[in-house]
C-alpha cells in the first residue's frame, strides 16, 4: 500500500531501508536501527520478501518505460512562500546556537515544502488528481530552462512570480495553452526594487490573460471548482464510474502506446469502468504480481474489479497483440472442502509441534501469545477421481479480508492497511510437496489446480507473523546511558504499549472445486 503511493507520486524506484547489522549472539529480534524497516531474517515474514521484491520491481520496470503523459503543470507558489517565511522557535532542533541567533533559545532552519504543504498548492494537486488528469509540478526556473510542455498550467492563488516567467506563460497562451488562475490573480513581482519596477507590467498581463476574450487565460474566483473547471477546457485522461478518488493512476506514453499504472489506495474492494480519452483497438492487463498478460475484452470500455490496495498495469496500443482473447467460459461450483478443522502446527523456532482442532489465532495459546516467528501448518485430504474430471479448478480460499475504520483524517505519513486480513501476516502454501505460491495481499485466494490429484493430498503452510508479539513480551531497551551522554535526540517509532497481534491462520480455510467450460 505505501509503495503504491510512492509510486503514484512518480518515484519509478524504490530503496530497500535496510538491513541492520546484527550478529548471532545478539539473539532475536536482533540489533536494530531506529529508521529501518529491518527487512530481514529476523523479521519472521521475510520469507514471502522475494515476491514482494518481485511486484515491486515489476512496477519499477514498467514505470521507467516511455516518458510521463502528464497534462497539466501545476505553478509552484515559490515567492510568495518565501516572502512569508519568520523566525521560529524550535528547541528540539538547536540548529543555530544562541550565540549567533542572539536569544536565548534556538531556532530552527526554515522548510519550504512545510510552507507549501499548507499553501493552496496541496488542495489544487488532490482536485486536479480527482478530475482525472496526472500533474507535473513547476515553477519559474523550470519555465526558463523547457518552457511549458504541457497543455495546461495552473496559477493556484499565485500573487508573486518573475516578471520574465510570466511573459512566457503570456506567449504560452497565446500559442494554445491553457492557463488558468485560481482564487486570485498575479499582481506583484519578487524582490524590493523589481516589485516596483516590473509589478505593473505583471498587473498589465493579468489583465491581459484573464479579462480579455480568447486569449487562453481562465479564472476561477472559487478554488474548491478547480478540478471541474478544468474538466470544461481539457478531457480528462482517465475517468472512473462511480467516481472513485481513493483510485489513482499513472500514465505512461510508449512507442507502441499508453501504459497506465491504477492503484486502489483505499481499505474498499471496487468495481469501476475505466473510460480513456484515448481508447485504442486493442488492451491487455500486465498483472504485476504475476507477471502474466491477458487480453482485455473490450478496450473501448474498460470494466474491472479491484481488490483493497490492489493495483493493476492496462497497456492501450493500436498493434495487434501477441496475447489471443480467452474464450467466454462459465463456471458452476461443484464441491467445497471444508479445511478448518484438524491441524498440526511445527513452531520453527521452538521445535514444538501442536495439534489444533480448529484453525484461530496461535495468539490465544497462552504458550505462543508471544512468539514470533513461523508456524508450519499440516494436514492430509482425500480427493476422488470424479472429484477431479477435466475442466475442474482448484481454489484454495482463506476468508475475505475485511476493512477497519480510518481516522479521519489519515495520518499524513501512515505506513498502516486498514484491513483485518484472514493470514497474519504472510504465507507460503504448499501442496503435495510443490509451491503454489506465496499469500501477503488481497485476494487471500490461491489456485492450486495443477497440483491436486487423486487420493490423499498434503498441505503445508507456513505462516510468519510480526517480531511485534516478540517484543511486547518482554521489557525495551533502555537508551538511558544515551540519553545521559547525548540528551534524548530520538524516540523509537511505535514503540510504546506494544500489544500482542493475531498471529497464523485465523479462520475458515476451504478449497473450491468449480467445473469450467467454454461457452459456445
Amino acid at each position: 500500500a505505501e509503495a503504491d503511493l510512492h509510486f503514484l507520486q512518480g518515484i519509478n524506484q524504490l530503496v530497500g531501508h535496510g538491513w541492520p547489522y546484527s550478529p548471532k549472539e545478539a539473539g532475536e529480534p536482533g540489533w536494530r536501527m531506529y529508521a529501518a524497516s529491518a527487512l530481514n531474517a529476523h523479521n519472521p515474514w521475510s520469507f514471502v520478501m522475494p515476491d514482494l521484491a518481485r511486484y515491486l520491481q515489476r512496477v519499477s520496470f514498467a514505470l521507467r518505460q516511455g516518458k510521463p503523459a502528464n497534462d497539466v503543470a501545476l505553478f509552484l507558489p515559490t515567492d510568495d512562500v518565501w516572502s512569508t517565511f519568520s523566525a521560529r522557535i524550535d528547541p528540539t532542533s538547536p540548529l543555530i546556537s544562541q550565540s549567533q541567533a542572539g536569544l536565548n533559545t534556538p531556532i530552527s532552519n526554515f522548510s519550504i515544502d512545510e510552507s507549501l504543504g499548507n499553501s493552496p498548492v496541496s488542495s489544487a494537486i488532490q482536485q486536479v488528481l480527482d478530475a482525472g488528469y496526472n500533474v507535473d509540478l513547476i515553477d519559474a526556473e523550470a519555465i526558463d530552462v523547457v518552457g511549458i510542455p504541457y497543455a495546461a498550467l495552473i496559477l493556484p492563488a499565485v500573487e508573486r512570480l518573475p516578471l520574465a516567467t510570466y511573459q512566457k506563460i503570456k506567449e504560452y497562451a497565446q500559442h494554445g495553452g491553457i492557463v488558468i488562475a485560481a482564487h486570485s490573480l498575479p499582481s506583484m513581482a519578487p524582490g524590493l526594487l523589481e516589485a516596483e519596477t516590473d509589478g505593473r507590467r505583471i498587473r498589465e498581463i493579468s489583465q491581459y490573460l484573464f479579462r480579455a476574450n480568447d486569449t487562453g487565460g481562465h479564472f476561477i474566483s472559487d478554488e474548491t471548482q478547480l478540478g471541474a473547471s478544468l474538466a470544461t477546457y481539457l478531457t480528462p485522461d482517465l475517468v472512473f464510474s462511480p467516481r472513485a478518488p481513493r483510485i489513482g493512476f499513472v500514465h505512461r506514453k510508449l512507442a507502441l502506446g499508453d501504459l497506465y499504472f491504477i492503484a486502489n489506495t483505499s481499505n474498499q474492494s471496487h468495481h469501476v469502468q475505466a473510460t480513456f480519452r484515448h481508447p485504442a483497438k486493442h488492451a491487455e492487463w500486465w498483472d504485476p504480481f504475476t507477471g502474466g498478460v491477458s487480453p482485455v475484452e473490450n478496450p473501448a470500455s474498460v470494466e474491472f474489479d479491484l481488490q483493497p490496495y490492489e493495483s493493476r498495469l492496462i497497456l492501450l496500443t493500436d498493434s495487434a497483440t501477441q496475447i489471443k482473447k480467452a474464450q467466454p467460459t462459465a463456471r458452476s461450483r461443484t464441491k467445497i472442502i471444508d479445511l478448518t478443522t484438524d491441524w498440526e502446527v511445527a513452531f520453527n523456532g521452538r521445535n514444538q509441534t501442536i495439534p489444533m482442532a480448529k484453525l484461530h489465532s496461535w495468539g490465544e495459546d497462552p504458550a505462543f501469545k508471544y512468539y514470533s516467528g513461523q508456524g508450519s501448518y499440516l494436514k492430509a485430504f482425500d480427493l476422488s477421481s470424479e472429484d477431479l474430471t477435466p475442466g475442474t479448478n482448484g481454489l484454495l480460499d482463506f476468508g475475505r479480508a475485511t476493512p477497519i475504520e480510518e481516522p479521519t483524517p489519515l495520518p499524513q505519513h501512515s505506513m498502516k492497511a486498514y484491513l483485518e486480513v484472514p493470514v497474519r501476516e504472510a504465507a507460503e502454501v504448499w501442496v503435495n510437496g510443490e509451491r503454489a505460491g506465496f499469500l501477503w495481499h488481497p485476494p487471500y485466494t490461491i489456485d492450486v489446480t495443477r497440483l491436486l490429484r487423486a487420493g490423499e493430498n498434503n498441505l503445508r503452510i507456513i505462516v510468519g507473523n510480526t517480531a511485534i508479539n516478540s517484543l511486547a513480551g518482554r521489557a525495551l531497551p533502555t537508551y538511558r546511558l544515551l540519553h545521559q551522554r547525548y540528551g534524548e535526540r530520538f524516540v523509537p517509532q511505535d514503540m510504546v504499549n506494544l500489544e500482542a497481534l493475531p498471529s497464523g491462520i485465523l479462520g475458515g480455510l476451504r478449497l473450491d472445486l468449480d467445473r469450467v467450460v467454454t461457452v459456445p
